[in-house]
C-alpha cells in the first residue's frame, strides 16, 4: 500500500503542504499513518482535518476524541469544524447526505494547501455503479479522478482489503461508522448486495 500511495504522491513538489481528512474510520486512519511516514523523506507538510457533522450524538463526538487522540498521538497538527447538518438540509430541501457534503467540503476547502481524501478502489466500483445507474455518459464512467483541483486520492489504486491489512500489519485501531450497515443509502446497498455478486464474477473487479 505504501509504494501505491508514493507513486500516487510522486508529482508533488517536495514542499508540498498537504491536509489529510480524517473521520477515524479505517480508510482515512491508514492513509494519515501512511501519509505521516512518507511525509519526512518526501518533504511534505502535513496536517489533519477533521469535521464533526453532529448526526450520531454520543459516537459522532467519540470520533471526534478519537481523530484528536491520534493526531496528538502522532504529533500531526489538527483542524476541527462541525456543522448541523440536518438544519442545512431542511433550509435546502438537500437530502441528509448531500448537506453533509456540502457542509464537510466547505470546511475543507478551508483548509491551507492539498487536501487528502480517502477514496479507495472499492469507493471507485462503488461510483461507477452509482453513476451508471443514474444515468450517465464517459465522464460518469470514468468515476473519481486521482487529483481534482486541491482534491487528491491517494489511495484510489488500493483496495479495501489492503487496507485493512495494512492496519493490522502497524497495529492500528480505528472508529466504525454504525449507519455504513444500514441499506438507507444507495451506496450501502450497492456495497452489501451488488458488488458481492458482481465479485463473484469477476474477483479482481
Amino acid at each position: 500500500m505504501r509504494d501505491k500511495v508514493t507513486a500516487a504522491l510522486a508529482a508533488l513538489p517536495r514542499d508540498a503542504a498537504i491536509v489529510c481528512a480524517v473521520s477515524g474510520g479505517a480508510d482515512s486512519v491508514a492513509l494519515l499513518h501512511c501519509l505521516a511516514a512518507l511525509a519526512p523523506a518526501m518533504g511534505i507538510s502535513l496536517s489533519a482535518a477533521h469535521f464533526n457533522h453532529c448526526l450520531r450524538g454520543a459516537e459522532s463526538d467519540g470520533d471526534e476524541a478519537f481523530v484528536q487522540a491520534l493526531c496528538a498521538r502522532w504529533s500531526i497538527p489538527l483542524a476541527l469544524g462541525r456543522g448541523d447538518v440536518r438544519a442545512r438540509a431542511a433550509e435546502t430541501g438537500e437530502s441528509i447526505e448531500e448537506a453533509a457534503r456540502a457542509l464537510r467540503h466547505q470546511f475543507l476547502r478551508a483548509q491551507p494547501g492539498l487536501i487528502a481524501t480517502a477514496h479507495n478502489a472499492d469507493d471507485q466500483v462503488e461510483t461507477v455503479l452509482v453513476n451508471l445507474l443514474r444515468g450517465t455518459g464517459l465522464r460518469g464512467l470514468g468515476a473519481m479522478a486521482p487529483r481534482e483541483g486541491r482534491y487528491l486520492r491517494p489511495l484510489l489504486q488500493v483496495t479495501r482489503a489492503e487496507i485493512l491489512a495494512y492496519l493490522e500489519a502497524n497495529g492500528l485501531s480505528w472508529r466504525e461508522d454504525s449507519t455504513n450497515g444500514r441499506d438507507d443509502a444507495l451506496r450501502n446497498r450497492l456495497r452489501h448486495h451488488v458488488v458481492p455478486l458482481l465479485r463473484r464474477e469477476n474477483p479482481s473487479l
